[in-house]
């Protein structure tokens, strides 16, 4: 369950964070409340990871699948461009992230 936690917390903050490009520094109201909404949940859901995973792990997750979903959202949503350094380095955070999570015993398995 705990990774269903960290899940729900990652999404919420792309959402969070996607809208607060979209809030035009809290100038328009609906992606203002989604931003404030979305960052609630997301620390709340990522508060309830803490209880069962390391937050060495949790963090290194969290942050590392948040850089990568807010660059692509940019991407696809705001015409944002990614070069190739761009997608190398997200590539890399994406297999961070798979090494922790198979390898390490830090995370907990």
């Amino acid at each position: 369950m705990q990774y269903v936690y960290l899940a729900i917390s990652i999404i919420a903050e792309v959402i969070a964070t996607s809208s607060l490009k979209a809030s035009e520094g809290f100038t328009k109201l609906i992606p203002s409340i989604i931003v404030v909404v979305g960052y609630g949940v997301a620390f709340h859901f990522l508060a309830l990871t803490l209880k069962t995973i390391p937050i060495g792990v949790a963090y290194a997750i969290w942050a590392g699948a948040g850089v990568t979903l807010v660059a692509v959202v940019g991407w696809l949503l705001f015409g944002q461009k990614l070069d190739a350094p761009a997608v190398i380095g997200m590539g890399l955070i994406i297999t961070g992230v798979v090494v922790l999570q198979v390898f390490s015993k830090a995370a907990g398995h």
